[in-house]
């Protein structure tokens, strides 16, 4: 088991007064740390992930921080989550300047609805060296099997919301899947872990039964002429940037 867990975010500890605000001071790192290890009773956390980048702090102290608990040995190592590709590349430059190993992954919004990070996120962190643990693989539900039942009785916001926006894609995609005879979140899950970019999508099942579904797109294999067809119903951002990125 690799044990992971970010920080950034206000835990309301009333004992941290102003600085109970969001960010990543050297004081929040080394506080949050030791509320988590507390919390999962453990004295050890494999990787420990800044949730968003912090303008306000300076990397020399953001490495101190995070090296301080590397050496203490209460973190094994460091990554980051909804950084852009200039600000993985400033970290990593930074951190070999202090000859610090820096970031070893990058957590991002990546699907087959979501398709900006293939123009300069996972070439930049392929190219550096970082994995890619893709967040929102099916897009909160959009991309999964029974999205489409949701627009079934009363229309309204939030999901059932962007369903209706996007039917004519999802009953696209829908049709493709029924015609492979894989249900749609094995395939999306299917195209986002062939990504040679990606370690791993994270996904959020509630229970054993949806696990295990889910690992069954380690199985499934999508072709050329499959993935071809993918790229018409879910067109990417386009490859005519001078790095975008190409499967």
């Amino acid at each position: 088991m690799v044990l992971a867990t970010k920080v950034y975010g206000s835990m309301h500890d009333d004992t941290d007064g102003p600085n109970n605000e969001a960010g990543l001071s050297a004081y929040k790192i080394r506080r949050h740390l030791e509320g988590s290890l507390r919390r999962l009773q453990t004295d050890h956390i494999e990787l420990y992930q800044m949730h968003h980048v912090d303008p306000a702090i300076s990397w020399n102290e953001l490495w101190g921080a995070f090296e301080n608990a590397v050496h203490q040995g209460k973190i094994g190592y460091v990554g980051s989550s909804n950084f852009a590709a200039w600000q993985i590349a400033i970290a990593q430059s930074e951190a070999k300047n202090r000859h610090f190993l820096g970031l070893v992954s990058e957590q991002h919004k990546y699907s087959l609805n979501c398709r900006l990070p293939e123009l300069e996120v996972l070439p930049a962190a392929k190219e550096l060296g970082l994995g890619v643990i893709p967040w929102s693989p099916l897009d909160g539900g959009l991309l999964g099997r029974n999205a489409l039942q949701k627009l079934e009785g009363t229309r309204s916001g939030g999901i059932a919301g962007r369903i209706e926006q996007q039917q004519t894609q999802l009953e696209d995609f829908a049709a493709l899947c029924r015609d492979l005879g894989e249900p749609q979140d094995t395939v999306a899950l299917a195209w986002v872990a062939a990504n040679p970019a990606v370690t791993a999508p994270i996904i959020g099942p509630r229970t054993l039964e949806q696990f295990e579904t889910a690992l069954k797109c380690l199985d499934v294999t999508l072709d050329e002429a499959v993935l071809k067809r993918l790229d018409e119903i879910f067109p990417g951002p386009g490859g005519h940037a001078p790095n975008a990125y190409a499967w």
